[in-house]
Formats: C-alpha cells, structure tokens, sequence
C-alpha cells in the first residue's frame, strides 16, 4: 500500500503559507488527508513542534519522508503528480514562473506585515506607505507581464495553473480583503481581472468558506 500524504496546515482564515500547498495539491488531484492546526491557541505551538521539525506549517508527511515549507511542497507535489503539469513543459516558463514564485517567498515582507491575510474578512486599508506602495506596484506589474506573456495558453499566470499562482493566491486573497484598487498602482486592469479568476476558483471558494468558519 501506498504510503499517506498527510498535509499539516494553519487556520484556514490566517495562514497564507498554508493556502499555498493546499491549493497546489487540490489542483494536483493527488488524494492528501489534511489536518488544521488551529492558530493563536495556547497549544498551538506544541501541537505543531508535534508535527513539523520547523516548528511552523504547512508540513507535508509522506510516509518517513517530510517536508516543510510551501514551495518545497509545492515542488514535491510537482514530483509526485507529473501528470498534473505543476509546472510547464517548457523550459522558459518554468524559469519564468519559478523566478516570479521564489521573489513572493523571499520578498514582499512589508506587505505581509501590512496587509496580513484574514480571508474570510472585508477590512479596511491601512495608509499605503512608500514600501507598501513598491511591494504592490511589484506585484501588479509581475502579473501584468506574466499575463502578457501567457495570455494565449489560458488565464492564469504562466496558461495553464502552476505552482506561480499557488504562491500568489494569498495576495490575490489579501488585495480582496482590503480592498486594494490595483489601478492606483499601475494596473490596466489585467492584474484585477487576475485577481479575480483567482478568487473565483472552486479551491478558493471551498477555502473561503473554511476560513469563515474559523
């Protein structure tokens, strides 16, 4: 018998590196039994020291093997379910979208200090600070150029659904939230209507109503 995906993750209403893996390995078709660890609970930490040698989720255990960290999930994802095209076949797009994945995993912080995720909320903004402003106009002028490369091969970030857009579907989830007007930040548009094909996903959905129940 094959060994148990296991997926560890955080509230679904807070915990936007959580969102990531689960939302690549729902897109996957792969079957995973997920466990929520629910966040800001006196024993949260223990319970996730328990689980993930991190410290911190999402964590992903399969069989003696596990993994820790969104994107290194997500690319094990990517290992185990070939046929799920996680990534493109082609080589300059899976450069390209794996360039664009690792700037949101290694940069973006004064947006997350900012605008932290809160999924299942309509919050108001905070005053858009020169950082803040540079993180957004970066990340709207990164979905810009994706869609203007990609836009003949469907509509998400590099065509078809990759692990790009796993990786930007808590931004996506955050300028919801807060209700961000991308056009202030050199938007045509086409960052919004991205914005929104995300938010509209049946994985999104599904997590939106989780996250409400939090």
């Amino acid at each position: 018998m094959a060994d148990t995906l296991k997926l560890y993750i955080g509230s679904k209403a807070f915990s936007s590196w959580s969102l990531r893996p689960w939302l690549a390995q729902r897109q996957s078709g792969l079957a995973v039994e997920e466990v929520v660890i629910p966040l800001r609970q006196p024993g949260t930490k223990p319970a996730i020291q328990q689980v993930s040698p991190s410290g911190k989720v999402p964590c992903l255990a399969h069989g003696k093997i596990q993994v820790w960290d969104s994107l290194a999930i997500c690319e094990y994802l990517a290992e185990l379910a070939p046929e799920a095209m996680l990534w493109p076949a082609e080589r300059g797009a899976r450069a390209y979208g794996r360039s664009i994945s690792a700037e949101m995993h290694s940069g973006f912080q004064k947006l997350r200090q900012s605008l932290p995720m809160d999924f299942a909320k309509t919050l108001l903004a905070p005053e858009v600070e020169p950082e803040l402003d540079a993180d957004i106009s970066r990340i709207v002028a990164i979905w810009r150029e994706a869609r203007r490369r990609y836009a003949g091969s469907g509509p998400f970030l590099l065509g078809a659904f990759s692990i790009a857009d796993a990786m930007y579907a808590p931004v996506a989830s955050r300028f919801t939230t807060y209700r961000i007007d991308l056009s202030a930040f050199g938007d045509d548009g086409t960052a919004e209507a991205y914005r929104g094909h995300m938010m509209a996903l049946p994985a999104m959905i599904d997590w939106g109503r989780a996250a409400a129940e939090d």
